[in-house]
């Protein structure tokens, strides 16, 4: 089993809303106002002290299902639109499958139903209300949002107060609504949601430490929920991170490392493109060559994924091994231009197996190569030093299972 046998449940939650959050490429706080307002409120309603920090979660992790650049600005842009729904579903069925988060699955599942439309069948009657209180403060975040830069929210309150109240018994709970309206007549309702203050919520909030002991499948059940939000960003991408994973593995067991070694690999391949979530749709799917200024976005993805592992109690151990997939041999790498010396086995590991999954597959400027054009770009990434030649040679040695580990075929 992979070690530490540990981890911070609290500390992983607030790492994937890190994460959730970076796919609003320039607001990177949404989730956490969510979750601030929604605790607010439930405070002042008189829930539980564990309730509320379940709402708070909850609102942290709301748009688990959202990976999608140009979603997301439908959420800010938009107090309700059709498909609104579908991000709802896939946030549901993604918790659903997390054992350690998936008690949060029925609140994300009807966090965009309107509270005058009753619930279908098999839908849990007990999450609405909570589902609608995340509903009501994510609609207040994105009717705030276009005034936080200009930190002049206070100066349009009244008109946000005003929308939400004419939802009232529509979209909202006409409880939940005048919970809100009480609540949000004192300016520091308002003035909490500027950046610094949302900081000092997380920083207070995550000191309430919830060490769990935790097995290889719930490990990697968290780290699944990850590489599925960063894969479904674009069609292009869909299961390369689940793929690294698979070859990263494959490769360090053809290598003759224990197990607890292969685990840390797949772990890593799970986790390696979380930054790619800030990466805007246009870019990540652009056909043709990328500008100057598109390649510098680009280049910054590896080092968002490791800002966000390197400060999770229990993923910490394999930032440096997930975040340095990019880095190569001859140091012409990025973004640290780290050295060969400083590149261990299984970082060279990582890397063959990015590399070799990534040829496979579709993206929008060429076909999925055919293995003897992968192992042909392999070789030459190995003349020009940027590959290790032996991590290499055992993918040619074994190209075709190699192949169908990448895909899962």
């Amino acid at each position: 089993m992979l070690q530490p046998r540990t981890v911070d449940l609290r500390r992983v939650v607030f790492s994937l809303s890190d994460a959730l959050d970076l796919v609003g490429v320039d607001d990177l706080l949404h989730g956490k106002r969510v979750g601030m307002m929604a605790a607010y409120l439930a405070e002042a309603l008189g829930e539980s002290p564990a309730m509320i920090e379940e709402i708070y979660d909850a609102g942290l992790l709301h748009d688990c299902g959202v990976s999608s650049t140009r979603v997301h600005r439908c959420l800010v842009d938009s107090l309700d639109w059709p498909g609104s729904f579908d991000h709802c579903q896939r946030g549901y069925d993604l918790l659903r499958q997390t054992e350690l988060l998936s008690h949060l699955a029925d609140y994300v599942l009807m966090h965009h139903w309107h509270w005058d439309t009753p619930v279908p069948e098999g839908m849990n009657p007990a999450a609405r209300r909570i589902a609608n209180l995340l509903y009501l403060v994510d609609r207040v975040d994105a009717l705030s949002a276009p005034f936080y830069a200009t930190r002049s929210v206070l100066r349009h309150r009244e008109d946000i107060r005003q929308r939400i109240a004419e939802n009232s018994g529509t979209l909202f709970s006409p409880e939940l609504v005048d919970a809100f309206l009480h609540a949000s007549a004192a300016e520091a309702f308002w003035l909490q949601l500027d950046t610094p203050y949302v900081h000092y919520e997380v920083i207070d909030r995550a000191r309430q430490v919830e060490t769990r002991a935790i097995n290889w499948p719930q490990l990697k059940q968290l780290a699944l929920l990850f590489a599925r939000i960063v894969d479904a960003k674009s069609p292009f991408t869909v299961e390369h991170s689940e793929g690294v994973g698979r070859l990263a593995a494959h490769l360090g067991n053809v290598a003759g490392l224990g197990a607890a070694s292969c685990n840390r690999l797949e772990l890593a391949g799970l986790l390696h493109d979380i930054g790619k979530l800030r990466i805007p749709d246009e870019i990540l799917e652009k056909a043709g060559t990328l500008t100057a200024d598109e390649k510098e976005v680009m280049l910054s993805h590896s080092f968002e994924t490791y800002q966000i592992l390197r400060r999770t109690p229990g993923l910490d151990a394999i930032a440096k091994l997930a975040a340095f997939h990019h880095e190569r041999l001859n140091g012409h790498g990025y973004p640290f231009h780290t050295e060969a010396v400083d590149i261990t086995e299984e970082m060279r590991i990582i890397q063959v197996a990015d590399v070799f999954q990534a040829l496979a597959q579709r993206r929008p400027y060429r076909e999925p190569l055919p293995v003897p054009a992968i192992l042909a770009e392999l070789d030459r990434m190995v003349a020009d030093g940027s590959l290790d030649a032996g991590v290499v040679g055992m993918a040619r040695a074994d190209a075709e299972t190699c192949h169908r580990v990448a895909l899962n075929a």
